[in-house]
């Protein structure tokens, strides 16, 4: 049977033809670089690990530089107790949706040889127009923050975007977590003010008051989880 290109017949064929095979095309291409997509992103995650700790691998290096420096990754309860699974598989952005007393949490062991053991924690929260997140490097003692990094999604050029560079992440390193025993995360100020926590500050991004509160909140909210293994590295520490 002979279909007249004019009708409204083969217009609707036609569109069902084109979309069936533009859509399997598609199909075809997504699934043939999901495993290129999927290590590229680990391979990014690795970097944002590795620059918590000042180590920024060079093109190519990143797996081998990860494996070399991460000797150790484990998840743990708000209890500081291990728990099974695959911390690189934890996605952070949904366990912060979490109750507190039921997230997963991550932990990175990093070997730095004479710098000592560091342990790495991800962070994860709100900017102004979208997530932030980060890794914070703690020293063996569970207080000292040995370094830091952090990213975002869509924070503005020159004011909120500013915390992924080294001259904010950088006011972090030697900061404490513990003071008295007590466990106060550091809290980002506006320049010039001063936090009544009892506990260290460092000041936030001029022009970026939205992220730098943020960044603050997003410290209290995932490094509160993980007080009693922290707690526990800083009672081990003082034993030795």
């Amino acid at each position: 049977m002979k279909i007249n290109k004019q009708s409204n017949i083969y217009t609707y064929i036609y569109i069902i033809v084109l979309v069936t095979i533009v859509g399997a095309a598609l199909s075809l291409t997504y699934m043939s670089l999901k495993d290129k997509q999927q290590a590229n992103a680990d391979a990014e995650k690795m970097k944002q690990i590795l620059a918590s700790v000042h180590i920024i691998p060079k093109d190519g290096q990143v797996q081998t530089e990860y494996e070399h420096y991460i000797t150790d990754s484990f998840i743990i309860n708000p209890q500081g107790k291990r728990m099974e699974g695959d911390a690189f598989d934890v996605d952070v952005a949904t366990q912060v949706k979490e109750p507190v007393d039921s997230r997963l949490l991550p932990v990175y062991v990093c070997n730095l040889g004479k710098d000592g053991v560091k342990y790495i924690l991800p962070v994860y929260g709100a900017g102004l127009w979208g997530p932030i997140w980060g890794y914070i490097a703690v020293d063996a003692d569970g207080s000292t923050i040995y370094g830091t990094y952090f990213s975002h999604q869509g924070e503005t050029p020159g004011l909120g975007a500013e915390i992924q560079k080294p001259e904010f992440s950088n006011k972090f390193n030697g900061k404490h977590l513990f003071f008295d025993g007590r466990f106060i995360p550091v809290t980002v100020v506006k320049t010039g003010q001063k936090a009544n926590t009892g506990g260290d500050q460092v000041d936030g991004v001029t022009g970026g008051t939205i992220t730098s509160k943020g960044v603050s909140t997003m410290l209290d909210d995932c490094l509160t989880p993980y007080k009693p293994f922290l707690n526990s590295l800083n009672s081990t520490d003082n034993k030795k």
